[in-house]
């Protein structure tokens, strides 16, 4: 075989770059400390290196994600906690307050204190970290609690990314805090007038006319006492007392209303059979109705979780044989002479109790709610406990405000701007139904207005004494249809009510005539739902509203129907002692008032304040908040511990992918450097054998 010096030098120059290549290579992992540098040199390694590149960037994402959430979780915590202990606080001193021995600057002194702890409240509600307020919801940069208590921010959850297609909530919104639903909680509500024994109380009219009106005492009404005892007589003759009537209204838990006159009772009968009447007219074992130590019925809805229950009552007695001298004695003792059978003339053609109690002469009632509240024509009522839901609007500034919330029958949720009418009612359907809108405009203009709820909902009637054109309720359909009343909203209810209180209402009765005078009257006006659900107008232009708003079904009060309401707005019902559904700031404005005010228990009597609840029953009210917000306080603990396991868990992660990705891509530096010590000597070897070779001639193979 014959070797030339191309082929030689060749072979040479090829065995040198393919080792100073490996060489370069070698130097190149143990000084870079990855196998490969470009994608061409592994293709294998270098897809997985990618794989796993991107594994740690979403690992890190996700760490990243958790300890922010970690942040917010677990200072929401932290100052869940410090409510929680500041409601506590407040409950101690209402304890405190509800004692007899209390002077009047002692429980100034507790409200004042209990005034520091709302404030203090207030502030924990408003935190923020990192510029965030927390119990705001998804809108971190509003203030969640305004002033006056009303909530700010909206129910969205905050949530952290935890992995492809995981995510972990990690806020408590000031919906469910401040506004939350209890689901366990049972409804109960209360009348608020006292009842005391009128035979006790005025001996000398009902037990013997010799006795002193000094001898009296003041004794409650119990279970045991008669319906005589309740509303009283105008003799000492028990035989000679005549027939009692109940009228009662109310919502069942269903959300079902109902009127019903109880006229089966005597005078003999007890206030116990009274209350199974009652009873019966919830359904069958529906609700638990009982009588306080304060002489007020309290009714408890046994079906967990409903805010729907409401009560409402007045009581009638047909008395006669009244002579003059006997009125002035009987007045005093609130009992009023009439002719026998005037009020039965409501089963046989009078249909409209108001009409009957304000017509019949001296027709005695007996009242067991009072609001304060005044008529729809602007004057106090006389006898506040005939009208149930015909009942002005509280005036407070520039608003007024009602005191009905709107709740979905079906899910106990609050309605909202876009709910249907329908959904809240306990009716089947709302057409035939007509809602009467009255008051003052913000002119100062009396109206009278008619909502009729039809096939083609329509509204009719008088401003200032003059008839209004009428006009259709529209849809915001493309074709602009009528309205059907069983699809109208609480947003096409409330524009009508805007409209009418700004004194802007249609010229005419076409689409675009209705929609221009909604546009006018909200820049006038505006009326809301607020976050309870109950309906709020707000006058723009003046600073103390001149208006007047009622708003009520048209049959209110005929008890020729068994069907209550359709709808409420503002009512003289029972008072709330629980619900499911909280109201933090408000409720504590209610226990703080009752301190202020020396108000024990809820006392009707009370022109001030008819309708606080009294201290007892804040120290009630009080412990359902604790409980309340203990549940959050645990919620916001658990996300905590989630993201905390997560976090750990992802660090562990995080290492585990660097070590395979180590495995996958990384240089074993031992390995590489043996390496490298062997390609050396083998590149010196080479170059010791090229050296050799090179000085060889002709000669040395002769």
């Amino acid at each position: 075989m014959r070797i030339t010096s191309g082929s030689y030098y060749n072979n040479i120059y090829g065995e040198n770059n393919k080792i100073n290549s490996q060489l370069f290579d070698v130097n190149k992992q143990i000084a870079s400390g990855q196998k490969i540098q470009y994608a061409h040199e592994d293709p294998g390694t270098f897809i997985d290196t990618v794989r796993l590149d991107d594994e740690l960037t979403t690992l890190g994402q996700v760490k990243n994600s958790t300890q922010n959430a970690y942040k917010m979780s677990t200072q929401s915590d932290t100052t869940i906690g410090d409510i929680v202990k500041t409601i506590e606080s407040m409950k101690v001193k209402l304890i405190n307050a509800a004692s007899d021995s209390n002077s009047d600057t002692s429980l100034a002194a507790i409200a004042k204190e209990l005034r520091g702890l709302q404030n203090h409240l207030l502030t924990l509600a408003n935190s923020s970290i990192g510029g965030q307020y927390l119990f705001s919801g998804t809108a971190t940069s509003v203030k969640p609690i305004a002033a006056d208590g009303s909530y700010q921010g909206n129910s969205g959850d905050l949530q952290a990314f935890l992995g492809s297609g995981v995510k972990q909530k990690y806020n408590i919104s000031g919906s469910q805090l401040f506004l939350g639903d209890e689901s366990k909680t049972n409804r109960t509500i209360s009348s608020n007038v006292p009842q005391m024994s009128l035979t006790d109380l005025y001996p000398d009219i009902m037990k013997d006319t010799t006795m002193p009106r000094t001898s009296a005492k003041e004794t409650y009404i119990n279970g045991t006492s008669t319906i005589r005892d309740l509303m009283g007589d105008t003799d000492t003759d028990p035989t000679t007392s005549f027939a009692p009537h109940f009228y009662i209204q109310g919502t069942k838990s269903d959300g079902t209303t109902f009127k019903k006159e109880i006229n089966t009772l005597t005078m003999s009968s007890s206030v116990d059979d009274l209350l199974n009447s009652i009873k019966n007219e919830y359904g069958t074992d529906q609700v638990d109705v009982s009588i306080n130590p304060n002489g007020q019925i309290e009714i408890i809805d046994k079906s967990a979780g409903s805010s729907k229950l409401d009560f409402h009552m007045i009581g009638a007695v047909d008395f006669d044989n009244l002579n003059a001298g006997d009125a002035a004695d009987i007045s005093d003792a609130a009992l009023y002479g009439a002719t026998v059978g005037e009020i039965d003339n409501l089963q046989s053609g009078t249909t409209n109790f108001e009409t009957a109690a304000r017509t019949t002469p001296g027709l005695f009632i007996k009242e067991f709610t009072k609001s304060g509240f005044t008529t729809p024509t602007g004057t106090p009522n006389a006898i506040e406990g005939i009208n149930y839901d015909r009942t002005n609007f509280v005036k407070d500034g520039a608003k007024l405000l009602s005191n009905v919330a709107q709740v979905l029958k079906s899910d106990n949720t609050t309605a909202n701007a876009t709910t249907k009418l329908l959904d809240v009612t306990g009716n089947g359907t709302l057409i035939g139904t007509t809602l009467n809108l009255q008051g003052k405009n913000i002119d100062g203009f009396p109206f009278d207005i008619q909502i009729n709820l039809a096939a083609a909902s329509s509204v009719s009637g008088t401003v200032n004494g003059v008839a209004i054109t009428p006009f259709n309720i529209y849809n915001a359909d493309a074709t602009r249809t009528t309205a059907n009343a069983n699809d109208v909203t609480y947003q096409q209810l409330l524009d009508v009510v805007n409209m009418t209180m700004s004194g802007s209402l249609p010229s005419g009765n076409t689409a675009l005539q209705y929609d221009a005078a909604v546009t006018s009257a909200n820049t006038l006006s505006s009326t809301t739902l607020d976050s309870a659900g109950r309906m709020v107008f707000n006058d723009k232009i003046n600073a103390t509203t001149p208006s007047s708003l009622s708003l009520y079904d048209a049959s209110s009060l005929n008890y020729a129907t068994t069907s209550g309401s359709a709808l409420m707005f503002n009512a003289n019902s029972a008072l709330t002692i629980r619900d499911p559904k909280t109201d933090l700031f408000t409720q504590i404005e209610a226990a703080i008032k009752s301190v202020e005010e020396g108000k024990t228990r809820a006392n009707g009597s009370d022109a001030l304040d008819p309708r606080n609840l009294g201290i007892q029953n804040a120290i009630q009210m009080m412990d359902d908040l604790g409980d309340h917000v203990t549940r959050l306080q645990t919620e916001a603990g658990s996300y905590s511990q989630t993201l905390q396991a997560s976090s750990n868990r992802t660090d562990l992660l995080i290492v585990s992918t660097k070590s395979l990705q180590t495995d996958v891509i990384g240089t074993d530096v031992a390995e590489a450097q043996l390496k490298l010590q062997q390609l050396t000597l083998n590149y010196q070897a080479l170059l010791s054998n090229i050296s050799k070779v090179s000085k060889l001639s002709l000669v040395n193979y002769l």
